[in-house]
């Protein structure tokens, strides 16, 4: 399994100076909350996936589902298919089934205000995933806590790691998705970040997340096209912006491991381990740990309908690179060598 602190052999340590980073190759303590209440016995919930097509939503609801059935609970999983419309629909349809809470997994809480409202005033406990910029307990909209990595974190890593990577001089083509506020915010920071370090930011694609498979080959041609060998290095909110990019940049006659570099700032996906694993056209991802995420999730919800206090539990990412993959073994997903689920199992009493 991946460590959580395996960054220095990763990369030079100068890329995460100041970041509160550090390496080593040993089982690391849990670093999560140690107490809180029992299970609640015989609980259901509901998932609210944004679009199960998406690698790091995938992996925080396959947690969910694990810790669900240690702890007891079933667990229902709805997908909103990757549109407005969809995650609509499935709010609607989670009220319907009455359930214990609800774990809003990769949307934007305020896409969805109106129809989390009534989920509100169902008296229904809301966690979250991802569903907008305030990290932790009482995230707005309602929600007892949202869990994610420090966005803002994970951002200047990989934007640092295009500076170090570029010689202090990369020519960045940044791709986000101005749908979701904290993929704005992750976005900005990374041109802040490129820009303070001496880099250039080409240009700043906003294209939607869900419509990647279908955008991201024509915009590669053209952004080809357009700066040709200024540009270095590409740089997104999410992996799945490189799941399409490959084939336009073979067909323009780029090899896997040659320029534009992609590097992800964020999830973490399976895939994109795949590529970054055989050096095909995905060089980092800033990973997090979406399995434990969803421990984490399921706990936050236990403590909601239990009257408890949200934990405040925030989780380190990893900087993900092809040599520390073949350090680590097979694993396609960064899952951080401690004891998180013994430790949440003892606080359930399970």
């Amino acid at each position: 399994m991946l460590k959580r602190t395996l960054i220095k052999t990763m990369l030079a340590t100068t890329v995460l100076a100041g970041l509160g980073m550090t390496a080593a190759f040993a089982e690391t303590a849990f670093d999560g909350p140690t107490t809180g209440p029992v299970a609640a016995e015989g609980k259901s919930i509901v998932v609210l996936a944004a679009d199960l097509k998406n690698g790091g939503i995938l992996g925080v609801t396959n947690g969910v589902e694990e810790a669900a059935a240690k702890i007891g609970w079933q667990v229902r999983v709805l997908d909103g298919a990757g549109s407005v419309q969809g995650r609509t629909a499935a709010i609607g349809q989670a009220l319907a089934l009455k359930p214990d809470g609800i774990i809003i997994n990769g949307f934007d809480a305020t896409e969805q205000q109106a129809a989390l409202e009534g989920v509100a005033a169902a008296k229904i406990p809301m966690v979250s995933w991802h569903s907008g910029p305030k990290i932790g307990c009482d995230a707005p909209g309602g929600i007892f806590a949202n869990v994610s990595t420090d966005a803002m974190q994970v951002s200047e890593v990989a934007a640092k790691w295009a500076l170090e990577d570029g010689a202090g001089k990369p020519g960045v083509v940044i791709f986000t998705d101005s749908t979701y506020q904290i993929a704005i915010d992750k976005a900005d920071r990374i041109k802040a970040t490129i820009e303070a370090g001496g880099g250039t930011v080409l240009e700043y694609v906003d294209t939607p997340i869900a419509e990647t498979s279908t955008r991201m080959g024509p915009l590669t041609t053209n952004l080809l096209q357009k700066y040709g060998a200024s540009w270095t290095h590409a740089l997104a909110i999410n992996d799945l912006y490189f799941d399409f990019m490959g084939p336009a940049l073979a067909a323009a006659g780029i090899a896997g491991d040659g320029a534009p570099l992609a590097g992800s700032a964020g999830d973490g996906s399976e895939a994109a381990f795949q590529r970054i694993r055989g050096g095909q056209y995905q060089a980092i991802t800033v990973a997090e740990p979406l399995n434990l995420q969803g421990w984490q999730l399921v706990d936050e919800l236990n403590r909601a309908v239990s009257g408890a206090a949200c934990s405040g539990y925030v989780t380190a990412p990893a900087l993900v690179t092809k040599e520390g993959l073949a350090k680590m073994g097979d694993s396609n997903a960064f899952d951080p060598d401690s004891p998180y689920r013994e430790s949440y199992a003892a606080i359930w009493g399970k």
